[in-house]
């Protein structure tokens, strides 16, 4: 399918450029229906040494959970006194770790979501729930650019360092790649290293809105723009809101200072945050490659708005 260029698109009422209807009045998967069989298969083929790199963090590591999410609660049960066992997940905030952002997750404005759904069809489940990636899967080409690595001078992950088209045109230079329709277009920024290297206090303190800074993606109409250009069906990263935090919610800024309500919303674009990427970043570099096979299975939650990512790269 040839996709128009973003200056093609229609006019969103409120800002911005809309791809509602491009894949059908009805339609509730998004840029994710580039995905064909022919895409899949294509992608199959970047298989070389079959280097199998898990893209998960630990479901407990962010502790306490960022943006005042619930906390996990993990109990082990013992059955016939010892002889097997369950377990039990409670309070499990499928965005408190490595996730995906469903097309419900975020609305262009209210009773606004992606392709015209209001907020009771995504409620009941109607219109945009991660089910819909669920049972169709994600299996397609990634690109990774490593955004750390070809920084030209360093910058701080913990801080509200923006990531520019330039930025992004020298990762992508750097990795050798040419973007395709169907990519997934993954972003190492180094935020889960750094992260890692907190105290518990300093973990306390990043775990609220008003007390994370965080790297990221600029939220603009021209990184929006590109990605949509691009022709990616998600693009994903290790940092917790892709885009630089804090956002800009004010309404002079409506609607790029929150670019999740164009990419999302408008765009039917899968985005992705704290995925495990250091581990895929240095594999790449020693293979030289940073296009690989990557593959996702969402939960199949009925009525669901997010789910952990289940994601692994294929060298």
């Amino acid at each position: 399918m040839k996709l128009p260029n973003y200056s093609e698109l229609s006019l969103a009422t409120h800002g911005g450029r809309s791809a509602w209807g491009v894949f059908g009045e009805d339609d509730s998967l998004g840029l994710m229906n580039l995905i064909t069989p022919e895409i899949t298969l294509a992608a199959a083929q970047l298989v070389r040494s079959g280097e199998v790199v898990p893209l998960n963090a630990p479901l407990d590591l962010f502790d306490p959970p960022m943006f005042s999410r619930s906390p996990l609660t993990h109990t082990v049960i013992q059955l016939r006194g010892g002889k097997g066992l369950d377990d039990l997940y409670d309070g499990l905030n499928p965005q408190a770790s490595s996730q995906w952002d469903s097309l419900g997750h975020v609305a262009y404005r209210d009773d606004a979501f992606y392709n015209g759904a209001t907020l009771d069809d995504v409620l009941t489940g109607k219109r945009n729930t991660i089910d819909y990636w669920a049972r169709r899967g994600i299996a397609t080409r990634g690109v990774l650019l490593d955004l750390q690595a070809s920084a030209e001078t360093p910058y701080d992950p913990g801080s509200p360092h923006v990531f520019t088209i330039d930025d992004l045109e020298r990762a992508r230079l750097a990795a050798g790649v040419e973007y395709e329709v169907g990519d997934i277009i993954v972003l190492h920024t180094g935020f889960l290293d750094w992260y890692r290297s907190l105290s518990p206090s300093g973990r306390e303190e990043v775990s609220t809105r008003e007390g994370l800074h965080a790297c990221g993606i600029a939220h603009t109409e021209q990184v929006a723009e590109y990605l949509w250009n691009a022709h990616a069906v998600a693009v994903v990263s290790d940092n917790p809101s892709l885009e630089v935090w804090p956002m800009d919610l004010s309404e002079p800024s409506y609607p790029f200072g929150m670019l999740h309500q164009i990419l999302i919303a408008q765009f039917g674009m899968g985005i992705g945050e704290l995925w495990e990427l250091g581990g895929l970043a240095r594999a790449c570099a020693r293979a030289e490659r940073w296009e690989f096979f990557l593959t996702s299975a969402p939960l199949n939650a009925s009525k669901g708005i997010a789910s952990p990512a289940n994601a692994l790269a294929i060298l």
